[in-house]
């Protein structure tokens, strides 16, 4: 997502049995119902939670709308200044920082288990996958680092910056770049599968689903592009520059733009389904549970808008800009930063607040929920974890 624009400068896991605290079956904000997965521990392994970007994680039955509202802080690390949004793997948390550093902690503590320095600016999400985290960073290189240790693996060197966060989908890393290409990777060895050049820098992170990148551009272009061979499928020009990130759900396409408005498009041919107009540019990323798209804007509002038509459902001010910081979605739950310094817990349903954090400085990352803790970064070079107290 696009930070650069911005000032940046220069769980521990339950104990108890994931069948006391959710049915066999349950009904989930993400769809309708779901069975939950064997084990206690669940990954956000990704900006966005999934290759979908649906920034809702369906497998979160501990934190609630009845809940919430006592979520105190679990640990904060003052890792570095101004930390990316979190991705959350099998009790670690892996972040990059304004200082060029990658930080794995441990999801309970906090503690560092190690740190892997490149050559500028992280401003990109890491993804994890098959053991590995991949991540851009502002010295123009994709980096795929060993999850456990933060050996480097390979790197990949584009020609501008990477503020994309990487998706990894089949083996294949995609990233866009300040050098206004979208590159497909070997995820194994880092070698050029494809690239595509667009009309200008790409710091929108791509969105993966039936065989389809989709990804927008500083040129106002959403594109649909072929994930084997990066064929263009179709391209929607916007009034604006796309920073936000793409959410597919239900064959439809959901983006941001900085023309102001959030567009529905059809996943297949890019047709227009329908646009909403904001107070001002649309920056964040949508995420979109159980027939709603939630969306930040510059406007200082978070809109919750109906996915099949485009009508308001609902919305909030927070009294500052939402652009970078981008909602997520947990068991009835919206989860959210803002440039005010505060994070917010809103009812997903009727969008009244269920809970806020002061805390001190701009938060620019997304949340990552996961086992019943909320992970999220500060400008001011904080990662805070907050649970439930007695958790």
């Amino acid at each position: 997502m696009n930070i650069r624009r911005l000032l940046y400068p220069a769980l521990p896991l339950l104990a108890m049995s994931l069948a006391l605290v959710q049915p066999s079956t349950a009904q989930i904000p993400c769809g309708p119902t779901i069975t939950p997965p064997p084990t206690l521990s669940i990954n956000w392994s990704e900006f966005r939670f999934d290759l979908k970007h649906s920034g809702c994680n369906p497998y979160e039955f501990i934190l609630n709308p009845g809940n919430v509202g006592n979520l105190v802080p679990l640990w904060k690390n003052p890792i570095s200044q101004g930390v990316s949004s979190p991705a959350v793997l099998n009790g670690e948390v892996y972040v990059g920082s304004g200082s060029g550093k990658v930080y794995a902690l441990n999801a309970g503590t906090g503690a560092l288990i190690w740190q892997y320095t490149t050559g500028a600016f992280i401003y990109s999400s890491p993804a994890i996958a098959n053991g590995m985290v991949y991540v851009g960073s502002g010295d123009d290189n994709v980096y795929a680092l060993n999850a456990g240790t933060g050996a480097l693996i390979w790197k990949y060197t584009t020609g501008g910056f990477v503020e994309s966060s990487p998706a990894v989908a089949n083996g294949v890393v995609y990233v866009g770049s300040g050098d206004d290409n979208i590159y497909a990777l070997n995820a194994g060895t880092g070698a050029l599968i494809w690239k595509y050049a667009t009309g200008s820098v790409v710091t929108s992170s791509p969105a993966v689903a039936n065989g389809v990148v989709y990804i927008g551009s500083d040129d106002t272009n959403v594109y649909a592009l072929n994930a084997a061979n990066g064929a263009l499928i179709w391209k929607y020009s916007t009034g604006g520059a796309v920073y936000s990130s793409p959410a597919i759900a239900n064959g439809v396409v959901y983006v941001g733009s900085h023309d102001w408005n959030v567009y529905a498009l059809n996943a297949g041919t890019g047709v227009l389904i329908w646009k909403y107009k904001t107070g001002l540019y649309v920056d964040s990323s949508p995420a979109v549970a159980k027939g709603v798209v939630y969306v930040g804007s510059n406007d200082d509002e978070v809109y919750a808008l109906n996915a099949v038509t485009g009508a308001v459902r609902w919305e909030y001010t927070t009294g500052s800009p939402l652009s970078i910081s981008s909602p997520v979605i947990a068991d009835g739950v919206l989860y959210v930063g803002s440039f005010n310094a505060n994070v917010y817990a809103l009812n997903a349903g009727t969008g009244s607040l269920l809970w806020e954090y002061t805390t001190g400085s701009a938060v620019y990352s997304s949340p990552a929920v996961a086992n019943g803790v909320m992970y999220i970064g500060l400008q001011d070079g904080n990662l805070y974890a907050f649970h439930l107290p007695n958790q």
